[in-house]
């Protein structure tokens, strides 16, 4: 698996894309904070809960306001298999599904550990953060895809009859890899949701989803950057329920003023397809970045994916100054989300400085080690 070549980065084009990436993380996060309280309600249930108008702000969950769930926690575990990844690019062993898989594994320990261990050197900085040793009810598929340490691949998948969204929520930050060719980060992303969703469905939901976000985080419009996914899938077996759910979205922008029954109608009943086709909707109609969530997660499917998905949309377009700051004062975890963000996109634009011909940095090869 191989990377183009980017130009050198000039200081304008790192701070833009230090803002995608922020955006991107921050905005998976927040709206999977928003859409947390609701993943198990119908449409019925949330306005009984919340009032006519639904949920439009951050309610308690999980004992706070603004917590996060598994598709936060495991989002931050991709980044830190993908800094990972390009770390040990310099010893010839480049294999980035393989360090995601690692990466995830590290997620799976959190999910079954007290705490972190720091006799494990080899963790990096990330999964000492004990924030993250908390269940946030992953799904069966999460579970038993990093139940052990076998990596699922697109050959031999695990959970190979799995269609659900949890695999697409991880994907965004695949995206962020501006300097990777498209059909590349479709690659990855599809590679690496096999690991624990094997259905066709699903693992080409992610790659679509990564190349979206890909698109936009190289400033494509939302739309162009749809179109440029479906060019991409039609290559591949299985694209078709891919391709017509995203056609749907497309379509489904030209059908008047936005709606609950709409976006439940593209979501269908859950599958990966049908939120990633919900996601790209809300984020093409949405008036803001708080009015396109509030659309994403006021429905009767999985609220919770659903503004994620959404959320990495808007961030990687809008960049994070377009997040609603009163949602992110409270947002649990923003310190290692900025921290995390801000550490991949240094590593994007200015790793050979980190760790090159001309030696390495001894505080950053501690923070993601090569073994």
């Amino acid at each position: 698996m191989g990377v183009t070549t980017g130009a050198v980065w000039g200081r304008a084009e790192q701070q833009d894309y230090r803002s995608r990436v922020r955006g991107t993380l921050l905005g998976v996060a927040v709206g999977d904070a928003l859409g947390g309280p609701a993943d198990t309600l119908s449409l019925a249930e949330i306005r009984a809960a919340y009032g006519g108008a639904g949920l439009l702000d951050l309610a308690p969950g999980y004992g706070r306001r603004g917590s996060v769930t598994h598709h936060t926690q495991l989002t931050l575990f991709t980044v830190d298999g993908l800094i990972r990844a390009q770390v040990r690019r310099d010893t010839g062993a480049w294999h980035p599904p393989t360090d995601l898989h690692r990466a995830y594994l590290r997620w799976a320990a959190t999910q079954r550990d007290w705490g972190p261990d720091e006799r494990r050197a080899e963790d990096g900085w990330l999964a000492r953060e004990e924030w993250l040793y908390a269940r946030r009810d992953p799904t069966r598929a999460l579970l038993t895809g990093f139940g052990d340490r076998t990596m699922g691949t697109p050959e031999f998948p695990k959970n190979p009859d799995e269609m659900g969204p949890e695999a697409v929520a991880r994907s965004a930050p695949f995206g962020l890899l501006v300097g990777w060719e498209p059909q590349l980060v479709v690659q990855l992303a599809v590679e690496c949701a096999a690991q624990t969703h094997g259905h066709p469905v699903a693992c080409l939901s992610a790659g679509a989803y990564a190349v979206i976000v890909h698109g936009l985080a190289r400033g494509d419009s939302l739309d162009g950057a749809v179109q440029r996914a479906l060019a991409l899938l039609t290559a591949r077996p299985g694209h078709q329920p891919v391709c017509d759910a995203l056609q749907h979205a497309l379509g489904a922008v030209r059908q008047g003023m936005p709606t609950p029954a709409r976006v439940e109608e593209l979501a269908g009943d859950g599958t990966a397809d049908g939120l990633l086709a919900a996601s790209v909707y809300c984020a093409l109609v949405g008036e803001d970045v708080r009015h396109g969530l509030c659309l994403a997660v006021n429905q009767s499917g999985p609220s919770a994916a659903a503004g994620a998905l959404t959320g990495g949309l808007l961030g990687a377009l809008h960049g994070e100054t377009a997040l609603p700051p009163a949602w992110l004062a409270e947002l649990e975890g923003r310190p290692t989300l900025l921290e995390l963000a801000d550490d991949f996109a240094m590593e994007m634009t200015q790793g050979p400085a980190l760790h090159g011909p001309s030696g390495a940095s001894p505080g950053w090869l501690a923070r993601y080690p090569r073994a």
